[in-house]
């Protein structure tokens, strides 16, 4: 069975897929996607995302404003009290992202040491974005104890070194479907080196698909292909990772329940 660590289910445009979300559940497990997790963006659109997938108990949810979604100051009061509710069983998107927004450096690393803090307080492990900005990633995850909660760096594309420093701290690392690309020469070569125990799988749909999917609308049920890829890198079965990033994704996120 597999996991998908990290999607965005209320961000599928379901009209131009043609199904409802009932059945992107279905079709995910119809691949053996045993859970998901829905990770919220924007804590404006939480209650909403909540909303969406509260009628599925193979879905959890997380909580945080990502940096590319950050119109105002990230309010950390309301970050803690959204994070607090129980269904949340994680902090985050938050993290770093210089490529697309260079000009709001310093908000960004204000809000993603908002969400550490959150995370340290409620002991909840974070979700980490980062694009450009490896070194300050790393730098404030170290200054700021996110060691202490951990977390998983997901979407993966940095360097090995960045990729050592997060494991170091005690963090996943999550790979998605851009292990599949034909320019990810790179990342499959990091992957290669990134031991099983600490690895997660992720789809990120909406956004992403893999190869044979690229050019389509992502979701949970592609998940298997990214999975087939990471294994082929490896050198293991299917079988075997799916094993370990199931297991991976459950010591992680401790307040998710195992499937039946």
């Amino acid at each position: 069975m597999f996991v998908d660590s990290h999607c965005h289910l209320d961000r599928l445009e379901l009209d131009k897929l043609g199904l409802s979300l009932e059945q992107v559940i279905a079709h995910a497990q119809a691949q053996h996607i045993e859970h998901m997790l829905c990770v919220c963006v924007s804590l404006a659109e939480f209650e909403q995302m909540r909303a969406q997938v509260a009628a599925f108990p193979m879905v959890s949810i997380s909580c945080g404003e990502h940096p590319l979604h950050q119109q105002d100051k990230v309010a950390a009061e309301l970050l803690l009290e959204k994070c607090s509710s129980k269904d949340v069983v994680a902090v985050g998107e938050t993290g770093l992202d210089y490529f697309y927004a260079p000009e709001a450096k310093l908000s960004q690393q204000d809000a993603f040491v908002s969400h550490i803090d959150v995370a340290k307080a409620l002991n909840k492990p974070l979700i980490i974005h980062t694009r450009d900005a490896r070194a300050d990633t790393i730098a404030l995850m170290r200054s700021h104890q996110a060691d202490s909660p951990g977390g998983v760096l997901h979407c993966f594309t940095e360097d090995y070194d960045t990729a050592k420093a997060a494991l170091d701290l005690g963090f996943y690392i999550s790979i998605s479907g851009i292990m599949t690309f034909r320019n990810a020469d790179e990342l499959r070569s990091v992957v290669k080196k990134l031991p099983l125990d600490r690895l997660l799988i992720e789809t990120d749909a909406p956004y992403l698909a893999p190869v044979p999917f690229r050019g389509k609308t992502n979701q949970p049920a592609y998940v298997t292909a990214v999975a087939q890829a990471v294994a082929e890198v490896k050198g293991v079965s299917l079988q075997q990772l799916a094993q370990h990033t199931t297991a991976n994704f459950y010591q992680l996120f401790k307040q998710v329940k195992k499937a039946a």
